[in-house]
């Protein structure tokens, strides 16, 4: 362990007597093999955090057209800056019969898409979510929104393309 070695004594000068001075050493080894000992133990009894999986159920694939009834969509567009957009129904320009969708901007925190979701869900019980994410958007956005679906519960939604359509309803100015 600890040893205690002492120094060859000077000549004395002028007669003073001094105490010998002992020099210490002390042996790092049984340290050493402790922290080893507590290192392996840590690593071999230590679990680690799981990675959490979303998962995501995907439709069979068929030729037939799964169409979604205007009533029970909610259409979501990811925008530019990490903005969440969206409107009730869906955006056909075609159908001359429907009014164009009132497009709405929010974000991504609690009081923002949750909240909308979770009313719409109250009011509308079979709501089908259109998630359409845009060239401007970024990749942690369709993370964010997957995130709410879970956390809001919501059983049916879909990814789905962006068409002409949508773009030019997000470029018209809002009033």
């Amino acid at each position: 362990m600890a040893e205690i070695q002492p120094q060859a004594a000077s000549a004395h000068k002028s007669g003073k007597r001094r105490a010998k001075k002992m020099s210490t050493r002390i042996d790092m080894t049984p340290m050493v093999d402790l922290a080893f000992l507590l290192l392996t133990f840590f690593m071999l009894t230590t679990t680690f955090a799981k990675p959490y999986n979303l998962e995501l159920t995907m439709p069979v694939k068929s030729n037939e057209p799964n169409d979604v009834a205007r009533s029970k969509a909610m259409t979501i567009l990811l925008g530019k800056g990490h903005k969440v957009h969206y409107f009730f129904g869906l955006n056909a320009p075609q159908d001359k019969t429907v009014a164009v969708p009132e497009l709405k901007t929010t974000s991504f925190a609690a009081d923002g898409i949750r909240q909308v979701l979770l009313t719409r869900m109250r009011q509308q019980p079979g709501l089908v979510v259109l998630i359409k994410p845009t060239d401007e958007s970024k990749y942690q956005d369709m993370i964010d929104i997957l995130d709410e679906m879970s956390i809001t519960n919501q059983k049916k939604y879909a990814l789905v393309k962006t068409t002409p359509a949508d773009l030019t309803l997000l470029k018209t100015p809002t009033l």
